[in-house]
């Protein structure tokens, strides 16, 4: 997966996280109501192996509404997506795991299940007992029983191109971000509202659901896809935020266009010292 250059480091598994959900969120809208939120509620994507990029479509479909399934036997890599909060359960089969899935799924409540087995194995199960995912994990190599799931109906999921017409936003704080960021993000919420449309809908869900799901990934740090009238909405609302001191620290945003970064600092007005 290529990711943006321009991106500070501790957002680039953001971005691939956004990646992810901008698909996922794509098979949402095509299934929902056109002025409701998209939500891919209800539905079971195979995450396939836990490495990585598996981990980043776990939290995407987190925030996408979806159920997910993964396995691997790398009990590192295991750990490492507890840390980050990939995974809700991590069991042992997939007799357990469907326990697990058939009761989310039935509520269509969001929950990530991993199995702590091969992930051909586990897809070997998944086709003796007859469990059809309805989304695959794109790029996989194709296997007996992926083909199998593909000719009864589940489909692959593809990453999209970089849309020209489209702003990356990233922002984050001088400090105290647990005090400043929500402020920030209700900016942003409100120039999205003047949006229309499906692609709004999704963005605000992206919005409102990634820190709860990113958890520690996005501590201090934010990132947004919008149009470019949006971007420039939410800049100056920024600003006239922190200079009118509603804001009280320091914000960083930047803004990339087609791989092109704008970086913008934006500091609350120095008070005065008073002269004795």
């Amino acid at each position: 997966m290529t990711i943006d250059s321009s991106l500070p480091d501790k957002l680039r598994l953001v971005l691939a996280v956004e990646r992810f959900y901008a698909v996922l969120i794509q098979a949402a809208i095509a299934r929902s109501a056109p002025d409701s939120e998209p939500s891919l509620g209800g539905q079971l994507l195979y995450a396939g192996l836990l490495d990585g990029d598996g981990s980043a479509l776990l939290l995407a479909a987190n925030i996408a509404g979806a159920a997910s399934l993964a396995a691997t036997s790398d009990s590192v890599a295991r750990k490492q997506a507890i840390r980050n909060g990939a995974i809700d359960f991590l069991v042992t089969s997939l007799d357990e795991a469907l326990r697990i899935l058939k009761n989310e799924i039935r509520k269509r409540e969001t929950v990530a299940v991993c199995v702590a087995a091969a992930p051909e194995a586990v897809e070997r199960a998944m086709r003796e007992r007859g469990v059809l995912p309805d989304l695959l994990r794109p790029g996989t190599a194709s296997t007996p029983e992926l083909a199998a799931f593909l000719s009864q109906g589940a489909r692959r999921i593809e990453l999209p191109g970089t849309e020209r017409n489209q702003t990356l936003v990233a922002w984050s704080v001088a400090a105290a971000p647990a005090l400043w960021l929500p402020k920030l993000d209700a900016i942003a919420l409100d120039c999205l509202r003047l949006e229309l449309g499906p692609a709004a809908l999704a963005a605000r869900r992206w919005l409102r659901l990634a820190p709860r799901y990113l958890g520690r990934l996005a501590q201090g740090a934010r990132l947004l896809r919008c149009n470019e009238e949006t971007a420039q909405r939410f800049l100056a609302q920024a600003r006239e935020s922190v200079e009118g001191t509603e804001i009280g620290v320091p914000v960083e945003m930047l803004l990339i266009r087609q791989g092109q970064p704008e970086q913008h600092r934006i500091s609350p007005p120095r008070t005065p010292q008073k002269i004795l």
